[in-house]
Protein backbone atom coordinates (compact mmCIF):
# COMPACT_ATOMS: atom_id res chain seq x y z
CA UNK A 1 0.00 0.00 0.00
CA UNK A 2 1.74 3.42 -0.50
CA UNK A 3 0.39 6.55 1.11
CA UNK A 4 0.58 10.03 0.14
CA UNK A 5 3.08 12.55 1.91
CA UNK A 6 0.36 15.34 2.30
CA UNK A 7 -2.02 13.58 4.59
CA UNK A 8 0.90 11.08 6.20
CA UNK A 9 -0.78 7.92 6.91
CA UNK A 10 -3.50 6.60 9.90
CA UNK A 11 -1.75 2.87 9.52
CA UNK A 12 0.65 2.16 12.21
CA UNK A 13 4.15 0.56 11.01
CA UNK A 14 7.48 0.11 10.56
CA UNK A 15 7.14 -1.52 7.19
CA UNK A 16 9.00 -4.95 7.09
CA UNK A 17 10.05 -5.34 3.76
CA UNK A 18 8.89 -1.84 2.67
CA UNK A 19 12.49 -0.78 1.98
CA UNK A 20 14.56 -2.56 -0.57
CA UNK A 21 17.66 -0.49 -1.61
CA UNK A 22 17.17 0.88 -4.56
CA UNK A 23 20.04 3.65 -4.70
CA UNK A 24 18.32 6.35 -6.89
CA UNK A 25 21.02 8.55 -8.10
CA UNK A 26 21.59 12.36 -8.46
CA UNK A 27 24.44 11.15 -11.14
CA UNK A 28 26.72 8.08 -11.76
CA UNK A 29 30.42 7.23 -10.55
CA UNK A 30 32.38 4.79 -12.36
CA UNK A 31 34.89 2.79 -10.68
CA UNK A 32 36.65 0.65 -12.73
CA UNK A 33 33.75 -1.55 -14.96
CA UNK A 34 31.27 -0.61 -12.47
CA UNK A 35 28.48 2.14 -12.09
CA UNK A 36 27.49 3.29 -9.08
CA UNK A 37 25.26 5.78 -8.32
CA UNK A 38 26.19 9.09 -6.82
CA UNK A 39 25.34 9.17 -2.89
CA UNK A 40 23.10 11.53 -1.80
CA UNK A 41 21.91 11.91 1.86
CA UNK A 42 19.44 13.20 3.92
CA UNK A 43 21.14 13.71 7.13
CA UNK A 44 17.68 14.63 9.36
CA UNK A 45 14.48 12.58 9.35
CA UNK A 46 11.97 11.45 11.73
CA UNK A 47 9.93 8.20 11.93
CA UNK A 48 7.01 6.99 14.32
CA UNK A 49 3.36 6.36 14.78
CA UNK A 50 0.91 7.35 17.62
CA UNK A 51 1.11 3.95 19.06
CA UNK A 52 4.42 4.86 21.05
CA UNK A 53 5.04 5.60 24.25
CA UNK A 54 5.78 9.46 24.65
CA UNK A 55 7.93 10.86 26.88
CA UNK A 56 7.31 12.72 29.86
CA UNK A 57 7.94 16.63 29.64
CA UNK A 58 7.59 16.44 26.04
CA UNK A 59 6.73 20.05 24.39
CA UNK A 60 4.82 18.07 21.46
CA UNK A 61 3.11 15.25 20.12
CA UNK A 62 2.37 14.11 16.65
CA UNK A 63 -1.54 13.14 15.94
CA UNK A 64 -0.48 11.28 12.81
CA UNK A 65 1.71 8.58 11.65
CA UNK A 66 4.95 8.84 9.53
CA UNK A 67 6.06 5.56 9.09
CA UNK A 68 9.65 4.44 7.70
CA UNK A 69 7.60 2.70 4.59
CA UNK A 70 6.52 6.86 3.55
CA UNK A 71 9.71 8.11 4.40
CA UNK A 72 11.90 5.65 1.98
CA UNK A 73 9.09 6.50 -0.50
CA UNK A 74 9.62 10.23 -0.40
CA UNK A 75 14.00 9.39 -0.82
CA UNK A 76 12.93 7.72 -3.79
CA UNK A 77 11.06 10.13 -5.76
CA UNK A 78 12.94 12.82 -4.64
CA UNK A 79 16.38 10.91 -5.84
CA UNK A 80 18.15 10.11 -2.81
CA UNK A 81 20.28 7.29 -1.79
CA UNK A 82 20.46 7.19 1.64
CA UNK A 83 19.10 8.90 4.84
CA UNK A 84 19.68 9.56 8.54
CA UNK A 85 16.67 8.86 11.18
CA UNK A 86 17.11 11.07 14.72
CA UNK A 87 15.02 9.70 17.45
CA UNK A 88 12.16 12.77 17.94
CA UNK A 89 12.52 14.43 21.21
CA UNK A 90 8.63 13.39 21.80
CA UNK A 91 10.15 9.55 22.38
CA UNK A 92 12.68 10.56 24.72
CA UNK A 93 15.40 7.85 25.46
CA UNK A 94 13.51 4.62 24.34
CA UNK A 95 14.85 3.72 20.76
CA UNK A 96 13.81 0.98 20.01
CA UNK A 97 11.74 2.31 17.06
CA UNK A 98 14.43 3.70 15.42
CA UNK A 99 16.24 0.53 15.54
CA UNK A 100 13.68 -1.37 14.28
CA UNK A 101 13.58 0.81 11.59
CA UNK A 102 17.05 0.93 10.95
CA UNK A 103 16.91 -2.65 10.66
CA UNK A 104 14.01 -3.04 8.21
CA UNK A 105 15.90 -0.86 6.17
CA UNK A 106 18.64 -2.59 5.60
CA UNK A 107 22.05 -0.61 5.47
CA UNK A 108 20.15 2.22 3.52
CA UNK A 109 19.79 4.45 6.64
CA UNK A 110 21.65 5.43 9.81
CA UNK A 111 20.34 6.82 13.49
CA UNK A 112 21.14 9.68 15.62
CA UNK A 113 19.96 8.09 19.31
CA UNK A 114 18.64 10.14 22.52
CA UNK A 115 20.43 8.64 25.37
CA UNK A 116 20.30 9.14 28.88
CA UNK A 117 24.17 10.37 30.28
CA UNK A 118 24.33 7.61 32.37
CA UNK A 119 24.27 5.32 29.42
CA UNK A 120 26.49 2.46 29.26
CA UNK A 121 29.01 1.50 27.23
CA UNK A 122 27.61 -2.01 26.47
CA UNK A 123 24.17 0.07 25.53
CA UNK A 124 26.95 2.23 23.59
CA UNK A 125 27.98 -1.12 21.71
CA UNK A 126 24.62 -2.04 20.96
CA UNK A 127 23.16 1.24 19.15
CA UNK A 128 26.49 1.11 16.95
CA UNK A 129 25.72 -2.65 16.41
CA UNK A 130 22.31 -1.39 14.76
CA UNK A 131 23.92 1.41 12.67
CA UNK A 132 23.35 4.32 15.08
CA UNK A 133 26.09 6.90 14.52
CA UNK A 134 25.38 9.55 17.32
CA UNK A 135 23.27 11.04 19.70
CA UNK A 136 21.28 14.22 19.78
CA UNK A 137 20.62 16.62 22.17
CA UNK A 138 17.43 18.78 21.87
CA UNK A 139 18.17 20.93 24.40
CA UNK A 140 15.16 23.47 23.01
CA UNK A 141 13.34 24.66 26.25
CA UNK A 142 15.13 22.69 28.33
CA UNK A 143 17.71 23.42 30.96
CA UNK A 144 21.39 23.79 29.80
CA UNK A 145 23.33 21.05 30.37
CA UNK A 146 26.56 21.43 32.86
CA UNK A 147 29.22 19.20 30.76
CA UNK A 148 31.44 19.46 33.63
CA UNK A 149 29.47 17.21 35.57
CA UNK A 150 31.04 13.51 36.24
CA UNK A 151 28.08 11.48 33.76
CA UNK A 152 28.40 14.02 31.08
CA UNK A 153 31.86 13.63 31.17
CA UNK A 154 31.31 9.78 31.16
CA UNK A 155 28.86 10.25 28.34
CA UNK A 156 31.32 12.42 25.90
CA UNK A 157 34.62 9.92 26.81
CA UNK A 158 31.93 7.04 25.31
CA UNK A 159 30.82 9.56 22.21
CA UNK A 160 34.49 9.89 21.54
CA UNK A 161 35.86 6.37 22.06
CA UNK A 162 32.94 4.97 19.92
CA UNK A 163 33.76 8.07 17.48
CA UNK A 164 30.23 9.38 17.00
CA UNK A 165 28.73 12.71 16.75
CA UNK A 166 26.48 14.63 19.19
CA UNK A 167 24.17 16.69 17.23
CA UNK A 168 22.51 19.59 19.10
CA UNK A 169 19.31 21.54 18.53
CA UNK A 170 19.43 24.96 20.25
CA UNK A 171 19.50 28.91 19.51
CA UNK A 172 23.08 30.30 18.51
CA UNK A 173 23.15 32.42 21.42
CA UNK A 174 23.35 29.33 23.99
CA UNK A 175 25.26 27.17 21.13
CA UNK A 176 28.42 29.73 21.91
CA UNK A 177 28.88 28.62 25.06
CA UNK A 178 27.75 25.33 24.24
CA UNK A 179 29.85 24.18 21.25
CA UNK A 180 33.01 24.83 22.35
CA UNK A 181 32.86 22.80 25.39
CA UNK A 182 31.75 19.86 22.96
CA UNK A 183 34.83 20.14 20.79
CA UNK A 184 37.32 20.49 24.15
CA UNK A 185 35.39 17.06 24.93
CA UNK A 186 37.08 16.06 21.94
CA UNK A 187 33.82 14.95 20.07
CA UNK A 188 32.16 15.74 16.47
CA UNK A 189 29.72 18.27 16.73
CA UNK A 190 26.40 18.55 14.46
CA UNK A 191 24.61 21.99 14.86
CA UNK A 192 20.99 21.88 13.63
CA UNK A 193 18.73 23.84 11.35
CA UNK A 194 21.44 27.08 10.80
CA UNK A 195 22.30 26.98 14.18
CA UNK A 196 19.22 28.73 14.85
CA UNK A 197 20.21 32.30 14.92
CA UNK A 198 18.22 35.31 16.27
CA UNK A 199 15.49 35.40 13.76
CA UNK A 200 14.90 39.13 14.15
CA UNK A 201 18.97 39.31 13.15
CA UNK A 202 19.55 37.01 11.32
CA UNK A 203 23.05 36.22 10.05
CA UNK A 204 23.99 39.56 11.48
CA UNK A 205 23.18 37.34 15.22
CA UNK A 206 26.58 38.20 17.09
CA UNK A 207 26.09 34.75 18.11
CA UNK A 208 25.39 33.41 14.32
CA UNK A 209 28.76 35.55 13.78
CA UNK A 210 30.88 33.51 16.28
CA UNK A 211 29.82 30.12 15.28
CA UNK A 212 30.92 30.82 12.08
CA UNK A 213 34.50 31.51 13.67
CA UNK A 214 34.06 27.56 15.10
CA UNK A 215 34.53 26.45 11.31
CA UNK A 216 37.70 26.50 11.89
CA UNK A 217 37.75 23.31 13.97
CA UNK A 218 37.78 20.66 11.62
CA UNK A 219 34.91 18.99 13.67
CA UNK A 220 32.16 20.64 13.54
CA UNK A 221 29.28 20.88 10.66
CA UNK A 222 25.78 22.30 10.61
CA UNK A 223 22.95 21.03 8.79
CA UNK A 224 21.41 23.44 6.23
CA UNK A 225 17.71 21.46 6.90
CA UNK A 226 14.46 23.23 8.05
CA UNK A 227 14.85 27.60 7.04
CA UNK A 228 10.87 27.61 8.30
CA UNK A 229 12.46 26.83 11.72
CA UNK A 230 14.34 29.99 11.50
CA UNK A 231 11.81 32.73 11.47
CA UNK A 232 9.02 33.93 9.01
CA UNK A 233 12.14 35.00 6.54
CA UNK A 234 14.17 31.45 7.07
CA UNK A 235 14.52 31.07 3.37
CA UNK A 236 15.78 34.41 3.07
CA UNK A 237 17.61 33.96 5.73
CA UNK A 238 18.64 30.97 4.72
CA UNK A 239 19.98 32.25 1.19
CA UNK A 240 22.48 34.75 3.11
CA UNK A 241 23.75 32.27 5.73
CA UNK A 242 24.89 29.42 3.17
CA UNK A 243 27.63 31.40 1.10
CA UNK A 244 28.61 32.51 5.15
CA UNK A 245 28.86 29.02 6.37
CA UNK A 246 30.28 27.41 3.13
CA UNK A 247 33.36 29.74 3.56
CA UNK A 248 34.06 28.99 6.92
CA UNK A 249 32.88 25.29 7.13
CA UNK A 250 33.61 24.27 3.46
CA UNK A 251 30.61 22.54 1.43
CA UNK A 252 32.19 19.01 2.85
CA UNK A 253 30.88 19.86 6.60
CA UNK A 254 27.37 21.24 5.88
CA UNK A 255 24.83 18.87 5.82
CA UNK A 256 21.46 18.57 4.06
CA UNK A 257 18.23 17.04 5.82
CA UNK A 258 14.62 17.35 4.75
CA UNK A 259 13.73 17.55 8.16
CA UNK A 260 10.64 15.16 7.68
CA UNK A 261 7.86 15.16 8.36
CA UNK A 262 7.89 18.47 9.21
CA UNK A 263 6.75 18.53 13.01
CA UNK A 264 4.39 21.33 13.42
CA UNK A 265 5.26 22.63 10.01
CA UNK A 266 3.26 19.89 8.16
CA UNK A 267 0.62 22.07 6.44
CA UNK A 268 3.01 24.05 4.48
CA UNK A 269 6.05 22.02 4.37
CA UNK A 270 6.82 18.66 2.25
CA UNK A 271 10.01 16.77 1.10
CA UNK A 272 9.43 18.23 -2.39
CA UNK A 273 9.51 21.63 -1.63
CA UNK A 274 12.66 21.38 1.08
CA UNK A 275 14.61 19.28 -1.41
CA UNK A 276 13.99 21.64 -4.83
CA UNK A 277 14.71 24.73 -1.99
CA UNK A 278 18.45 23.07 -1.81
CA UNK A 279 18.75 23.51 -5.95
CA UNK A 280 17.94 27.24 -5.19
CA UNK A 281 20.00 27.63 -1.70
CA UNK A 282 23.04 25.76 -4.11
CA UNK A 283 22.76 26.86 -7.44
CA UNK A 284 26.09 25.24 -9.05
CA UNK A 285 25.25 21.56 -9.46
CA UNK A 286 28.94 19.89 -8.82
CA UNK A 287 28.99 21.85 -5.51
CA UNK A 288 25.18 20.49 -4.44
CA UNK A 289 26.31 16.96 -5.24
CA UNK A 290 29.09 17.96 -2.94
CA UNK A 291 26.85 19.13 -0.12
CA UNK A 292 24.66 15.76 -0.53
CA UNK A 293 27.84 12.97 -0.59
CA UNK A 294 29.55 15.37 1.92
CA UNK A 295 27.89 12.97 4.85
CA UNK A 296 29.17 10.03 3.75
CA UNK A 297 32.28 9.47 6.29
CA UNK A 298 30.41 10.87 9.37
CA UNK A 299 27.65 9.02 9.43
CA UNK A 300 29.27 6.10 8.12
CA UNK A 301 27.84 5.21 4.61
Amino acid sequence: MRVSERGLTRRRFCAAGAALVPLVGSGTRVLGEVTTPQLAIDTHAHVFHRGLKLAAGRRYAPDYDAPLELYLQQLDANGMTNGVLVQPSFLGTDNSYLLECLKQARGRLRGIAVVDPAVSSQEIIALEKARVVGIRLNLVGQPLPDFSASEWKALLALVKSANWQVEVQRNASDLVGLAPKLLDAGVNVVLDHYALPDPKLGVDDPAFQSILKLGASGHMWVKISAPYRNGPGGAAFAKQAYPLLRVSFGPDRLLWGSDWPHTQFESSETYEKNRRFLNELVTDGRERADVLIAPRALFRF
